[in-house]
């Protein structure tokens, strides 16, 4: 009994056995994984897929921004000007409770599924070219690309 409970402790003490991607059915089917920081997020809404990337402390400078940049390495690495990253440009920020930022249509369908092949982690920030042309990375967040590809495949599955 005693090894069994101890067991039980060490699971539900465990940050790996909540690092995975949860699927929620109902109305408004969505895969999401939040890591305290940042919900990255796959939905249908009325019937079309959509994608959103919620910080909620955001970086001043994205706190004040009407729009900004996205960019997501799904290969493990952090966001970088390398070929491994892929950028969405120019969506409008949404502020409520943090800033946010909703991507329909084809981007939201593409980066899906880079987010189902994705390896370990998936590495997502906001972007912006400075006024010297250089690539300025705000807010950047990692999530677990655990069960990814089950949970995101359920809501294409409904709207993809």
């Amino acid at each position: 009994m005693l090894k069994s409970l101890s067991a039980c402790l060490l699971l539900l003490a465990a940050p790996a056995c909540a690092a995975e991607w949860q699927f929620e059915s109902g109305s408004t089917p969505i895969a999401y994984f939040d890591n305290e920081g940042a919900q990255f997020q796959f939905a249908c809404r009325g019937g079309d897929l959509a994608m959103a990337f919620w910080v909620r402390k955001p970086d001043s400078e994205v706190a004040s921004a009407s729009t900004m940049s996205l960019a997501l390495n799904a290969k493990g690495n952090k966001v970088s000007v390398a070929n491994d990253t892929n950028f969405a440009q120019d969506f409008p920020l949404i502020h409520s409770d943090g800033s946010s930022v909703l991507v329909r249509g084809p981007v939201a369908r593409q980066w899906a599924r880079l987010a189902q092949e994705a390896g370990d982690k998936i590495h997502l920030a906001f972007a912006r070219t400075k006024r010297d042309g250089q690539l300025e990375f705000l807010d950047r967040q990692t999530f677990g690309a655990k069960n990814s590809s089950a949970a995101i495949g359920k809501v294409l599955a409904r709207c993809g």
